[in-house]
C-alpha cells in the first residue's frame, strides 16, 4: 500500500505558493513535443510577424535589423566603413577583365552610402560645371549677362537618380524573370543590382569637371573613355549571369546597358555643356547685318555726293 500512495500525482508545496502569489501566472505542461519544450513554436510565431520585412529584405539582398517600416532597417543599408567604399570606388574606376565588381568588392554586403553620394555629387558637379563652362565661354563679351542657371540642379538630379534607380530596376527585373524562365540558379540581389550602377557613375565627376575646358575633341574623348571604363565595370559584372542564355539574349542585353549607359553621358554634355555653342551664332549674325548695314549706308552717302558734281 506504501508503494502505491508514492505513485500518486501529489501537489507541491513551491508550486502552490507561487500560484497563490500570482494566480495570472502562466503554466506549461509537461505533456507535448520536444519542439514545443524547446520554444521551437513561439520563434515560428514571432518570425511570421516580421514576414513582410523579411521578404522585402530578400528583395533588396540586404541584412535589416527590424521591419522595413522602422529607420533601423534603412540605417542599416548605410552601415559600411569608409576603407569598403574607398575599394569600391577604386574598383569601379579600374574594370579588370574577368573580375566582378559583386562577387570581388560587394562580397554579398551591398550598400546604399556609396551609390547615394555619388550621384549627389554627380549632381551638383554636373550642373555646376555646366554654368562654368557657360560663363567661361563668354567672357569678353560686354553685352553677355551672367545668370545663375538654378534649374540645371533640378534637371540634373531628376535624369541622374532616375537612371540610377529605373535602369538598375529593369535590368533586375528582367535577368530575374529570364532566371525563373530558364530555371536557372543564382543571380543578383536588387540592391546588389543598385550598387553597381551606383559606383559605375563615379568616373564621370572627374570628367564632367573636365569638361569645363572649352575644347570639344577633348570632351568628346572624355565621353568615350569615361564611357568605356564605366560601361567595362556593368559588362564584366553581368557577363556571367547571362552566359547561360542564349547568345542572342546575351548580347542584346549587354548592348542595352552600354547604349543606356551612353546616353547618359552624351546628354549630360549636349545639355549642360552646349549652350555657348548656341549663343554665340546670333552674336556674329548680328553683327554681320549691322556691318552690312553701315556699309549700304556709306556707299549711298557716296553716291549722293557723286550726283550733285555732274
Amino acid at each position: 500500500m506504501d508503494n502505491t500512495d508514492e505513485l500518486k500525482f501529489q501537489d507541491f508545496e513551491e508550486v502552490s505558493h507561487l500560484l497563490s502569489l500570482d494566480p495570472n501566472a502562466t503554466t506549461v505542461a509537461v505533456s507535448g513535443s520536444p519542439a514545443s519544450l524547446s520554444g521551437e513554436e513561439d520563434v515560428k510565431l514571432d518570425l511570421t510577424e516580421d514576414e513582410e520585412g523579411l521578404e522585402i529584405s530578400k528583395l533588396l539582398g540586404g541584412t535589416p535589423t527590424g521591419g522595413f517600416w522602422t529607420f533601423e532597417y534603412y540605417k542599416s543599408f548605410f552601415n559600411v566603413e569608409t576603407v569598403q567604399v574607398m575599394d569600391r570606388v577604386k574598383g569601379s574606376v579600374m574594370p579588370i577583365p574577368g573580375r566582378n565588381f559583386i562577387k570581388h568588392y560587394l562580397r554579398s554586403k551591398p550598400d546604399l552610402y556609396g551609390p547615394f553620394w555619388i550621384c549627389v555629387t554627380l549632381v551638383f558637379s554636373v550642373a555646376i560645371s555646366g554654368n562654368l563652362s557657360t560663363f567661361l565661354s563668354q567672357v569678353g563679351d560686354q553685352t553677355y549677362h551672367y545668370r545663375p542657371q538654378f534649374h540645371r540642379v533640378t534637371i540634373a538630379a531628376v535624369v541622374i537618380f532616375m537612371y540610377a534607380w529605373l535602369v538598375p530596376l529593369c535590368a533586375w527585373g528582367f535577368l530575374t524573370w529570364r532566371k525563373g524562365a530558364e530555371g536557372q540558379m543564382g543571380g543578383y540581389t536588387f540592391l546588389e543590382t543598385v550598387c553597381v550602377y551606383g559606383y559605375s557613375l563615379f568616373i564621370f565627376i572627374p570628367t564632367s569637371l573636365l569638361w569645363i575646358i572649352p575644347l570639344e575633341w577633348l570632351r568628346w574623348l572624355l565621353i568615350l573613355v569615361s564611357t568605356v571604363v564605366s560601361g567595362s565595370v556593368l559588362v564584366f559584372t553581368f557577363l556571367p549571369v547571362v552566359r547561360d542564355h542564349t547568345k542572342l539574349t546575351a548580347t542584346a542585353t549587354l548592348v542595352t546597358i552600354l547604349i543606356l549607359h551612353s546616353l547618359l553621358a552624351i546628354g549630360c554634355k549636349m545639355y549642360f555643356f552646349q549652350t555657348a555653342v548656341h549663343m554665340t551664332a546670333p552674336q556674329t549674325t548680328t553683327q554681320f547685318m549691322m556691318t552690312t548695314q553701315v556699309t549700304q549706308q556709306e556707299h549711298r552717302q557716296g553716291a549722293s555726293l557723286v550726283l550733285p558734281a555732274t
